[in-house]
């Protein structure tokens, strides 16, 4: 087994610029600064304590410099959802919470939950990561324009608003060009594109934030994908919420991005339509039919990855 309960285990938590380090079972915290000198401080400490995994706490990008340089060193790294270390942390105790305290944390959640391996992203897994990042910057700023000029009254002021409005579109139409020439410019996303898209309901949109976001997709099992998208149902057998089921955690991203997909093939999609029609045959409110059908989807998807199989059902008309 790769994580061991052998190994030896550093907590790193990560800010923009410092690392806070931890060996596990130790209670000394190294303070490194996040450049090249730091890393070179860092590799004595390796060497020191013949670690061999590493556990990152993700920091929207300020930990990819530091996970490189673990795994050029022949360090395991995993790259922990900050979430599971609140949560745990929780359950632990420890309320307080300080870069040193934190990475005393990330250290004991390393060794007690054996977080799995991340794999390094190739680069353009990451030059796609960014453009998606962007994307979603834009297209949320552009919907704060839009609805701001639904309420502004002012002529100067509506004109800077769609002003701005233009800029962005501008953007969104830049950004979904340079996104489709990188899908089709690399053979394994422009595979996974066609598979994706063969799909009733799922665009090129859609797609390019499925591979960006969950490049974990074929190589899931059926628990793994839900739950790493936040639809898996969890149970809320405890007071009032007795027999209730809810979803949460997983990468919000990803379950965001599926709504609207799921919504076009609840109606253009006989297979999902059809599971959704008869969720609302059974009582289900609209949300919890919609939820389970993006479940449904997301499964879809990942078992046509798995087999490297478009869609094909032959009752669709």
């Amino acid at each position: 087994m790769e994580n061991s309960l052998q190994s030896t285990w550093i907590g790193v938590d990560v800010a923009k610029r410092h690392w806070d380090v931890v060996v596990a079972g130790q209670t000394q915290v190294h303070h490194f600064p996040a450049d090249q000198e730091g890393c070179q401080q860092l590799q004595q400490l390796l060497a020191q304590h013949q670690v061999t995994h590493a556990c990152l706490e993700a920091t929207g990008g300020y930990e990819r410099m530091l996970a490189d340089f673990l795994r050029e060193q022949g360090i395991v790294v995993s790259i922990a959802n900050p979430r599971q270390i609140r949560d745990f942390a929780r359950v632990q105790g420890q309320l307080a919470k300080t870069d040193r305290l934190d990475a005393l944390v990330i250290a004991r959640y390393a060794v007690l939950m054996q977080p799995k391996k991340t794999k390094k992203p190739s680069e353009n897994e990451r030059k796609l990561g960014s453009l998606r990042t962007r994307r979603q910057q834009v297209s949320d700023a552009l919907t704060r324009e839009k609805n701001r000029l639904g309420t502004q009254h002012d002529d100067l002021v509506r004109q800077s608003i769609e002003e701005a409005i233009d800029f962005y579109q501008r953007q969104l139409e830049q950004l979904d060009q340079q996104i489709q020439q990188l899908l089709q410019a690399d053979d394994q996303f422009r595979e996974r594109s066609a598979l994706l898209t063969s799909v009733p309901g799922v665009g090129a949109t859609t797609a390019a934030a499925l591979i960006a976001h969950l490049p974990e997709l074929g190589s899931l099992n059926r628990g793994e994908a839900s739950r790493l998208a936040g639809l898996a149902p969890i149970n809320r057998d405890s007071g009032t919420l007795r027999g209730k089921r809810m979803i949460g955690g997983g990468r919000a991203v990803v379950r965001k991005m599926l709504y609207m997909p799921t919504l076009v093939a609840t109606k253009h999609n006989r297979v999902i339509r059809e599971h959704y029609q008869q969720l609302l045959q059974r009582g289900k409110a609209k949300m919890i039919a919609l939820t389970a059908c993006m479940r449904k989807l997301l499964l879809i998807l990942n078992a046509m990855i798995k087999t490297n199989s478009t869609w094909n059902d032959p009752r669709e008309t």
